[in-house]
């Protein structure tokens, strides 16, 4: 993965660690008595299970989530007791939130919540809000780096041929040798593209719809990460596709397509809503 699957949700994770990580270095309590003042930080001793529980727990949540994002798919799907990496980020990232309300109203006897603290429970609070919101809000799970049709040279911007795209990136062909194919024939690339597969050329199983014989391929991309499944039916993803990248289509049964991933690898995309065409 790279920098495109990176979403808003995920901006916005990123922003809150990054503030719940300075906010720790400010007065989490404050103590005066009789003329005397002090104040300490999250980092001291005295207040040492506000550092883990607070500010480090959110920290490491948010890490967790957008690590996740750029791990090998069997590697982020792999569970730990129970959990996936980025759902263990969710969860670290709740109990930051949940730690830090119960320090603001729950502290000792003759000390009060430093500026540090106050602030540190807004940052863990919009943390936890946006990890725990991303995977449902469709506004949050657009790609962070996304190019839209209306840049130059991008799929569907007025005077761009098929395949003229000029940004890196497969579908973005600045270079010379990232040319994607052209269609040489019936949702077939150019045969100098075409890479061959494994055993051959897969059959769809029986039942399957009939390719539209109107078809024209087309660049597309997907709003959130989805699986490609072969196609001869196996339940077995074959690749994901990254939102932010984008897909030639070289093929549509029905409702479903089948595309070509960077590699050259084909398979068949079930869910196709939301994707935006080139």
């Amino acid at each position: 993965m790279n920098n495109r699957s990176l979403s808003r949700g995920d901006a916005g994770v990123i922003g809150a660690a990054v503030l719940l990580l300075i906010f720790s270095f400010l007065d989490a309590r404050t103590f005066e008595q009789q003329g005397y003042s002090a104040s300490e930080n999250a980092w001291s001793a005295d207040f040492f299970p506000l550092l883990p529980s607070v500010f480090l727990a959110g920290i490491i949540g948010a890490g967790l989530i957008v690590g996740s994002r750029f791990m090998a798919q069997p590697v982020a799907d792999k569970e730990f007791l129970g959990l996936k990496l980025n759902q263990w980020g969710i969860a670290l990232s709740v109990t930051s939130a949940w730690a830090a309300l119960w320090s603001l109203i729950g502290g000792p006897e003759g000390l009060d919540n430093g500026i540090g603290l106050i602030l540190g429970t807004l940052a863990a609070l919009a943390l936890a809000g946006l990890a725990a919101a991303t995977p449902m809000v469709p506004a949050l799970q657009a790609p962070l780096t996304s190019s839209t049709p209306s840049q130059p040279g991008a799929p569907g911007a007025p005077g761009a041929p098929y395949g003229g795209m000029q940004q890196q990136g497969y579908g973005y062909p600045g270079a010379q040798q990232q040319q994607p194919p052209q269609p040489g024939g019936y949702g077939q690339p150019a045969p100098q593209q075409q890479q061959p597969q494994p055993g051959g050329p897969a059959t769809p199983q029986p039942g399957a719809a009939a390719p539209d014989p109107n078809f024209q391929p087309f660049w597309f991309a997907v709003p959130a990460a989805r699986p490609l499944y072969g196609e001869d039916g196996s339940p077995t993803p074959v690749a994901e596709l990254a939102p932010g990248t984008w897909y030639l289509a070289v093929e549509q049964r029905g409702q479903q397509l089948v595309a070509q991933t960077q590699d050259g690898r084909r398979g068949v995309l079930q869910d196709t809503s939301g994707i935006q065409r080139g």
